[in-house]
């Protein structure tokens, strides 16, 4: 970790350079205190001259002045390194997150604990152990270098129980590191549960899993809350390197004054020496093992922390790639290969939908959303998925999309496993675009050429008008126009992404109630788009038009599976008559085609 504390150091000479000047005057009281009592004592107030004496103490309260408007200006620069610093982390740990969606690695849900509780931890840290170190230093060395001149045989008293209580503290900071690194480790998993659990609020409330997931969440409370007892456990024992280092040279100076002051030394650099160790030596030791076992532990180990979880991000401070360029191969639809046309890959590449036994649950406690599920979905299929909130219809997206994995079966994707694609080859089978639509600041342009950034101003206009996006395009002024997505509505973010994933390379596209913001008008007109792209369309249908557009639905009922064409759900399923008589129906007629989806009827849970 030592490369990582200095760089900050080095990276802002000037600073640095500032910080040990003004250092350097807040040590006056540390070097001249001692010097200045035993000349009060032994020219002042021995001597019969009490004036004398005041005016040498006098003298010492103006070097503590000196040393307050020292330590003043020793703030402002110590600000001036350490906010810095803490970007260079934020920096980081945003583009570690980043790299690690774009290696197709799944979101690691503490990283948010990473990046505010760790990253404000190693900030204030750092600005802690920064003050003690160089309190430290500069205090303990003009209290020695002042004993020098006092009298050198009282080091003999002060410098061993010194080390011996540093060293003392060193082997227990190991202890303490490995506590500290533990109670952390306990804070990540619990960010990582409770951000599991709220991700799949729904679907665990539908599975009946409830008590599951607060029994697995609670679990982790208590260990994070041992972590933390384990750790205060340790805390006392920082008394004991206290008392050897900084009281133990003070015991030991009193016990041999009398033998001092037999051997020549004069009752002023007596009183003076154990100035030094009270008022220089003591509070300095103190601060120093204070800091470096609280402060200094939550500093290295956070750091490391974020070192182990983002290894390639090169050295802090040191900027790696830019958060807009990560971004720019990260989508909410997946990552992005580069593929210079824009026909989606069906000639000469196979991309066919295949579950096979699939079983997945939102954790080991929670019941299965999905158990022993079958499903083949074919090359140039139209697929509408229908169903009650809850039941698992997102899931069946993300299994066959790749964000999720299955707990047993297996699923392919044009003949292998999404979890086993390269990101590139992934990305260039299929796009995934979810209900609450990605859209970040900048040019309209790159945010529809955000899965396939080759694509031509003509490519993008004839996408836009097949969606039926022109006239948003037009009121927000054209492609080139720059946006926020703060103004624009839910609805508009949709269609963005609708274009975007119409763009893209990919023949597989999974639209997960990806049109919920839109009109019966303009859902129709961006289904009936995608159905006429060539490739494979699933829908997660959010009004039943979309179900009648398709040329198969698949009806999720809880204990079974019913898929065919509209007609033959109607006649096999309950449910879907309900859904159908209940939801509005936009308008739309049945279709049919070639394309036939399978299930196995009867194995959903």
């Amino acid at each position: 970790m030592l490369p990582l504390l200095v760089a900050p150091l080095r990276a802002r000479p000037g600073r640095l350079l500032a910080l040990l000047a003004w250092s350097l005057v807040e040590a006056v009281p540390a070097l001249l205190a001692g010097q200045l009592v035993a000349r009060a004592v032994d020219h002042g107030f021995a001597a019969g001259r009490p004036l004398t004496g005041l005016a040498w103490l006098a003298l010492m309260g103006l070097g503590v002045f000196a040393g307050a408007w020292g330590t003043r200006q020793a703030y402002p620069l110590l600000a001036a390194v350490v906010e810095p610093f803490r970007d260079d982390l934020v920096r980081t740990v945003t583009e570690g997150s980043l790299r690690q969606a774009v290696a197709g690695r799944a979101v690691d849900a503490s990283g948010v604990s990473r990046l505010t509780i760790q990253v404000e931890m190693v900030r204030e840290a750092y600005a802690g152990v920064l003050m003690v170190v160089r309190g430290f230093l500069l205090t303990v060395g003009g209290a020695l270098l002042g004993m020098v001149f006092l009298a050198p045989l009282i080091l003999l008293l002060v410098v061993p129980p010194l080390l011996a209580g540093l060293g003392l503290f060193l082997v227990l900071l190991r202890r303490m590191a490995g506590a500290q690194r533990d109670a952390i480790i306990a804070d990540e998993r619990v960010a990582e549960a409770a951000g599991a659990a709220s991700a799949a609020g729904r679907d665990v409330v539908a599975c009946g899993a409830e008590d599951g997931v607060r029994a697995d969440l609670v679990a982790h409370i208590d260990a994070q809350a041992a972590a933390a007892r384990r750790l205060a456990a340790l805390l006392p024992a920082r008394v004991l390197c206290l008392a050897v280092a900084g009281w133990l040279p003070l015991l030991l100076l009193l016990v041999a004054a009398p033998g001092l002051r037999a051997g020549g030394l004069s009752a002023g650099a007596v009183l003076g020496a154990a100035t030094y160790v009270t008022g220089g030596l003591q509070p300095a030791v103190r601060s120093l093992i204070q800091g470096l076992g609280g402060s200094g532990l939550r500093l290295v180990v956070a750091l490391r922390r974020i070192h182990e979880a983002y290894p390639g991000e090169g050295r802090v401070g040191g900027g790696v790639v830019g958060v807009a360029g990560a971004m720019r191969t990260v989508g909410a639809v997946g990552t992005v290969g580069s593929h210079g046309s824009g026909v989606p890959r069906s000639a000469g590449s196979s991309y066919g939908v295949e579950l096979t036994a699939v079983t997945f649950a939102y954790g080991p406690q929670a019941d299965p959303v999905f158990r022993d599920l079958d499903l083949t979905l074919p090359e140039g299929a139209h697929l509408a998925v229908v169903g009650p909130s809850g039941i698992g219809k997102s899931t069946l997206a993300g299994l066959i999309g790749g964000t999720l994995e299955p707990g047993k079966g297996l699923v392919r994707l044009g003949g292998r496993p999404p979890a086993a694609l390269p990101p590139s080859d992934l990305s260039a089978l299929r796009v995934l675009v979810p209900q609450e639509a990605y859209v970040f600041s900048g040019a309209l342009a790159e945010n529809l050429r955000y899965l396939r950034p080759d694509a031509s101003d003509e490519e993008v206009v004839a996408a836009v008008d097949a969606v039926g996006t022109g006239p948003l395009v037009s009121r927000l002024g054209g492609i080139g126009a720059v946006i926020d997505p703060a103004a624009l509505s839910s609805g508009e973010r949709q269609q963005i992404a609708l274009v975007r994933a119409y763009l893209s390379p990919a023949p597989v596209v999974l639209l997960d109630e990806a049109t919920c913001h839109l009109d019966p008008a303009a859902e129709a007109r961006a289904e009936e788009a995608f159905a006429r792209r060539p490739g494979t369309l699933l829908v997660i249908a959010h009004r039943i038009s979309s179900a009648l557009r398709a040329r198969q639905v698949l009806v999720l009922d809880g204990d079974r599976v019913v898929s065919g064409t509209h007609g033959e759900a109607l006649e096999r399923s309950e449910l879907y008559r309900d859904l159908v008589g209940h939801w509005s129906d936009g308008g739309g007629t049945p279709t049919t085609g070639d394309g036939e989806v399978t299930a196995a009827p009867g194995r959903t849970v």
